[in-house]
Protein backbone atom coordinates (compact mmCIF):
# COMPACT_ATOMS: atom_id res chain seq x y z
CA UNK A 1 0.00 0.00 0.00
CA UNK A 2 1.56 3.65 -1.00
CA UNK A 3 1.81 6.08 1.76
CA UNK A 4 -0.35 7.88 -0.14
CA UNK A 5 -3.13 6.88 1.21
CA UNK A 6 -2.98 5.44 4.61
CA UNK A 7 -5.28 2.90 5.97
CA UNK A 8 -5.98 2.32 9.70
CA UNK A 9 -8.26 0.13 10.78
CA UNK A 10 -9.46 -0.22 14.71
CA UNK A 11 -12.64 -2.47 15.95
CA UNK A 12 -14.02 -2.20 12.39
CA UNK A 13 -13.51 1.20 11.64
CA UNK A 14 -11.32 2.36 9.11
CA UNK A 15 -9.77 5.68 9.14
CA UNK A 16 -8.45 6.26 5.50
CA UNK A 17 -6.63 9.44 4.61
CA UNK A 18 -5.41 10.84 1.48
CA UNK A 19 -1.37 11.21 2.78
CA UNK A 20 -0.05 13.76 0.26
CA UNK A 21 -0.32 17.01 2.65
CA UNK A 22 2.42 19.12 1.00
CA UNK A 23 0.31 19.75 -1.99
CA UNK A 24 -3.09 19.60 -0.09
CA UNK A 25 -3.51 15.86 -0.99
CA UNK A 26 -4.08 16.78 -5.01
CA UNK A 27 -4.31 14.13 -7.08
CA UNK A 28 -1.97 12.83 -8.99
CA UNK A 29 -1.04 9.76 -11.46
CA UNK A 30 0.18 7.91 -8.25
CA UNK A 31 -2.41 9.22 -5.89
CA UNK A 32 -5.26 7.85 -8.29
CA UNK A 33 -3.86 4.90 -8.10
CA UNK A 34 -3.41 4.30 -4.68
CA UNK A 35 -6.83 5.44 -4.13
CA UNK A 36 -7.89 2.77 -6.36
CA UNK A 37 -6.08 0.49 -4.48
CA UNK A 38 -6.91 1.23 -1.03
CA UNK A 39 -10.38 0.76 -2.11
CA UNK A 40 -9.82 -2.82 -3.45
CA UNK A 41 -8.20 -3.99 -0.11
CA UNK A 42 -11.62 -2.15 1.57
CA UNK A 43 -13.73 -3.95 -0.40
CA UNK A 44 -12.08 -7.26 0.31
CA UNK A 45 -12.51 -6.71 4.17
CA UNK A 46 -14.82 -8.53 5.75
CA UNK A 47 -14.48 -7.15 9.33
CA UNK A 48 -15.01 -3.85 8.12
CA UNK A 49 -17.84 -2.25 9.34
CA UNK A 50 -17.53 1.53 8.12
CA UNK A 51 -14.84 3.71 6.99
CA UNK A 52 -13.54 7.61 7.57
CA UNK A 53 -12.22 9.39 4.69
CA UNK A 54 -10.27 12.72 5.36
CA UNK A 55 -7.34 14.43 3.70
CA UNK A 56 -4.21 14.69 6.14
CA UNK A 57 -2.83 18.67 6.30
CA UNK A 58 -4.71 21.72 5.80
CA UNK A 59 -7.22 20.41 3.17
CA UNK A 60 -8.74 17.22 2.49
CA UNK A 61 -7.93 17.36 -1.71
CA UNK A 62 -7.69 20.63 -3.86
CA UNK A 63 -8.41 18.34 -6.57
CA UNK A 64 -5.99 17.57 -9.88
CA UNK A 65 -2.19 18.03 -9.44
CA UNK A 66 -1.93 20.97 -11.96
CA UNK A 67 1.84 19.25 -13.37
CA UNK A 68 -0.56 16.25 -14.05
CA UNK A 69 -3.14 18.30 -15.79
CA UNK A 70 -0.12 20.20 -18.07
CA UNK A 71 0.87 16.28 -18.64
CA UNK A 72 -2.26 15.24 -20.14
CA UNK A 73 -3.01 18.30 -22.14
CA UNK A 74 0.16 18.50 -23.77
CA UNK A 75 0.58 14.24 -24.47
CA UNK A 76 3.24 14.80 -21.97
CA UNK A 77 3.46 11.95 -19.01
CA UNK A 78 0.19 12.12 -17.59
CA UNK A 79 -1.37 8.89 -17.59
CA UNK A 80 -4.65 8.11 -19.53
CA UNK A 81 -7.43 7.75 -17.12
CA UNK A 82 -8.33 4.17 -18.39
CA UNK A 83 -5.08 2.70 -17.47
CA UNK A 84 -5.49 0.77 -14.92
CA UNK A 85 -8.76 -1.01 -14.28
CA UNK A 86 -10.41 -1.61 -11.06
CA UNK A 87 -13.28 -4.52 -11.30
CA UNK A 88 -13.99 -4.88 -8.20
CA UNK A 89 -14.85 -1.51 -7.65
CA UNK A 90 -18.36 -1.83 -9.65
CA UNK A 91 -18.27 -0.78 -12.94
CA UNK A 92 -16.61 2.77 -13.37
CA UNK A 93 -15.61 4.01 -16.80
CA UNK A 94 -11.96 4.37 -16.02
CA UNK A 95 -9.56 5.50 -12.65
CA UNK A 96 -10.56 8.58 -12.60
CA UNK A 97 -14.36 7.73 -12.09
CA UNK A 98 -13.23 4.90 -9.56
CA UNK A 99 -12.21 7.20 -7.30
CA UNK A 100 -14.73 9.03 -6.43
CA UNK A 101 -17.53 5.68 -7.11
CA UNK A 102 -15.56 3.35 -5.21
CA UNK A 103 -16.80 5.08 -2.20
CA UNK A 104 -20.47 4.42 -3.23
CA UNK A 105 -20.16 1.12 -4.11
CA UNK A 106 -18.35 -0.07 -0.65
CA UNK A 107 -20.26 -2.12 1.10
CA UNK A 108 -20.09 -0.59 4.38
CA UNK A 109 -21.29 3.24 5.29
CA UNK A 110 -18.45 5.56 3.87
CA UNK A 111 -18.14 9.00 6.26
CA UNK A 112 -16.15 11.78 4.68
CA UNK A 113 -14.52 14.48 7.05
CA UNK A 114 -13.81 17.71 5.01
CA UNK A 115 -11.60 20.32 5.87
CA UNK A 116 -9.91 23.23 4.34
CA UNK A 117 -10.45 22.78 0.29
CA UNK A 118 -12.19 20.15 -1.64
CA UNK A 119 -12.02 21.50 -5.10
CA UNK A 120 -12.41 19.39 -8.50
CA UNK A 121 -12.03 15.85 -7.69
CA UNK A 122 -11.50 16.06 -4.41
CA UNK A 123 -15.12 17.63 -3.98
CA UNK A 124 -16.44 14.62 -6.36
CA UNK A 125 -14.73 12.28 -4.17
CA UNK A 126 -16.19 13.57 -1.48
CA UNK A 127 -19.74 13.12 -3.41
CA UNK A 128 -18.66 9.53 -2.93
CA UNK A 129 -18.99 8.88 0.54
CA UNK A 130 -22.53 8.15 2.07
CA UNK A 131 -22.46 10.73 4.52
CA UNK A 132 -20.52 14.59 4.54
CA UNK A 133 -19.36 16.15 7.66
CA UNK A 134 -17.10 19.58 6.92
CA UNK A 135 -15.92 22.14 8.98
CA UNK A 136 -18.14 25.34 8.26
CA UNK A 137 -15.43 27.23 7.17
CA UNK A 138 -14.31 24.29 4.86
CA UNK A 139 -14.11 25.54 1.12
CA UNK A 140 -15.38 23.53 -1.92
CA UNK A 141 -16.16 23.53 -5.70
CA UNK A 142 -16.97 21.73 -8.59
CA UNK A 143 -13.50 22.94 -10.51
CA UNK A 144 -13.58 21.91 -13.56
CA UNK A 145 -14.99 24.62 -16.03
CA UNK A 146 -12.26 26.87 -14.60
CA UNK A 147 -10.25 24.33 -16.88
CA UNK A 148 -12.89 24.01 -19.48
CA UNK A 149 -13.50 20.70 -18.22
CA UNK A 150 -16.65 19.10 -16.91
CA UNK A 151 -17.36 17.09 -14.01
CA UNK A 152 -15.65 13.48 -14.89
CA UNK A 153 -15.49 11.46 -11.87
CA UNK A 154 -18.49 9.96 -11.26
CA UNK A 155 -20.55 13.07 -9.89
CA UNK A 156 -23.62 12.04 -12.37
CA UNK A 157 -24.07 8.68 -10.06
CA UNK A 158 -22.54 10.54 -6.92
CA UNK A 159 -24.44 13.65 -6.64
CA UNK A 160 -28.06 11.82 -7.67
CA UNK A 161 -30.38 11.88 -4.90
CA UNK A 162 -28.03 14.02 -3.22
CA UNK A 163 -28.08 17.55 -4.89
CA UNK A 164 -30.74 19.09 -5.97
CA UNK A 165 -30.17 19.30 -9.97
CA UNK A 166 -30.87 22.67 -10.34
CA UNK A 167 -27.78 23.32 -7.83
CA UNK A 168 -25.66 21.72 -8.86
CA UNK A 169 -25.95 22.88 -12.43
CA UNK A 170 -25.52 26.41 -10.89
CA UNK A 171 -21.75 25.16 -8.97
CA UNK A 172 -20.90 22.98 -12.16
CA UNK A 173 -21.46 26.12 -14.61
CA UNK A 174 -20.09 28.36 -12.61
CA UNK A 175 -17.21 26.50 -10.57
CA UNK A 176 -17.70 29.22 -7.30
CA UNK A 177 -16.47 28.34 -4.22
CA UNK A 178 -19.15 28.10 -1.40
CA UNK A 179 -18.38 27.34 2.63
CA UNK A 180 -19.15 24.45 4.99
CA UNK A 181 -22.29 26.36 5.83
CA UNK A 182 -23.40 27.11 2.47
CA UNK A 183 -22.49 23.31 1.32
CA UNK A 184 -25.12 22.08 4.34
CA UNK A 185 -27.90 24.99 3.08
CA UNK A 186 -27.46 23.29 -0.62
CA UNK A 187 -27.76 20.00 0.72
CA UNK A 188 -24.27 19.14 -0.44
CA UNK A 189 -22.96 18.00 2.68
CA UNK A 190 -24.62 16.55 6.10
CA UNK A 191 -23.62 18.77 8.11
CA UNK A 192 -20.73 21.08 10.02
CA UNK A 193 -18.71 20.38 12.81
CA UNK A 194 -15.82 22.55 14.49
CA UNK A 195 -14.12 18.91 14.00
CA UNK A 196 -15.31 16.92 11.51
CA UNK A 197 -12.82 14.20 11.23
CA UNK A 198 -13.47 13.78 15.44
CA UNK A 199 -17.50 13.37 14.70
CA UNK A 200 -16.71 11.35 11.77
CA UNK A 201 -14.88 8.72 13.80
CA UNK A 202 -17.82 9.03 16.40
CA UNK A 203 -20.52 8.62 14.23
CA UNK A 204 -18.14 5.40 12.54
CA UNK A 205 -17.53 3.84 15.43
CA UNK A 206 -21.39 4.43 16.36
CA UNK A 207 -22.45 2.40 13.16
CA UNK A 208 -19.75 -0.60 13.81
CA UNK A 209 -21.72 -1.35 16.94
CA UNK A 210 -24.67 -2.55 14.58
CA UNK A 211 -25.69 -5.72 12.99
CA UNK A 212 -23.10 -5.56 10.27
CA UNK A 213 -25.26 -7.84 8.41
CA UNK A 214 -28.53 -4.80 8.58
CA UNK A 215 -25.68 -2.35 8.05
CA UNK A 216 -24.57 -3.72 4.95
CA UNK A 217 -28.29 -4.26 3.37
CA UNK A 218 -29.33 -0.97 4.76
CA UNK A 219 -26.88 0.75 2.13
CA UNK A 220 -27.61 -1.65 -0.08
CA UNK A 221 -31.50 -0.69 0.11
CA UNK A 222 -31.05 3.14 -0.12
CA UNK A 223 -28.46 3.10 -2.66
CA UNK A 224 -30.12 0.40 -4.84
CA UNK A 225 -33.82 1.70 -4.34
CA UNK A 226 -34.24 5.15 -4.24
CA UNK A 227 -34.48 6.06 -8.20
CA UNK A 228 -36.70 2.92 -9.12
CA UNK A 229 -39.99 2.18 -9.58
CA UNK A 230 -42.30 1.27 -6.17
CA UNK A 231 -42.56 -2.28 -7.35
CA UNK A 232 -39.14 -2.80 -7.65
CA UNK A 233 -38.06 -0.78 -4.48
CA UNK A 234 -40.92 -2.69 -2.51
CA UNK A 235 -39.37 -6.05 -3.42
CA UNK A 236 -35.77 -4.82 -2.84
CA UNK A 237 -37.18 -3.97 0.94
CA UNK A 238 -39.05 -7.05 1.29
CA UNK A 239 -36.03 -9.69 -0.41
CA UNK A 240 -33.31 -8.06 2.02
CA UNK A 241 -35.57 -7.94 5.00
CA UNK A 242 -36.10 -11.54 4.32
CA UNK A 243 -32.77 -12.35 4.22
CA UNK A 244 -32.00 -11.05 7.69
CA UNK A 245 -35.32 -12.46 9.90
CA UNK A 246 -33.53 -14.96 11.98
CA UNK A 247 -29.83 -15.11 10.98
CA UNK A 248 -27.35 -15.45 13.89
CA UNK A 249 -26.71 -11.73 14.46
CA UNK A 250 -30.66 -10.41 13.75
CA UNK A 251 -30.98 -12.73 16.71
CA UNK A 252 -28.24 -11.23 18.81
CA UNK A 253 -29.65 -7.90 17.91
CA UNK A 254 -32.77 -8.73 19.44
CA UNK A 255 -30.97 -10.33 22.82
CA UNK A 256 -28.78 -7.75 22.98
CA UNK A 257 -31.36 -4.94 23.71
CA UNK A 258 -34.17 -7.38 25.56
CA UNK A 259 -30.66 -7.84 28.00
CA UNK A 260 -29.53 -4.57 27.60
CA UNK A 261 -26.19 -5.39 26.82
CA UNK A 262 -23.46 -4.88 23.83
CA UNK A 263 -24.35 -7.04 20.96
CA UNK A 264 -21.57 -9.23 19.53
CA UNK A 265 -21.42 -9.48 15.90
CA UNK A 266 -19.84 -12.15 13.86
CA UNK A 267 -18.37 -10.85 10.15
CA UNK A 268 -20.28 -11.59 7.23
CA UNK A 269 -19.39 -13.93 4.81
Amino acid sequence: MSDLVTIDVQEGVADVRLNRPDKYNALSTDMFKSIANAGTRLAEDRSLRAVVLSGNGKGFCAGLDFQSFQGMAGGGNGAAASDVPTPALGKPANLFQSVAYLWKTLPVPVIAAVHGVAFGGGFQIAMGADIRIARPDARMSVMEIKWGLIPDMGITQTARGVVRLDILKELTFTGRIISGDEAQTLGVITRVSEDPLKDALALAREIATKSPHAIRASKKLLGEAWDTSAQESLGLEAELQGHLIGTPNQVESVMANMEKRAATYVDPE
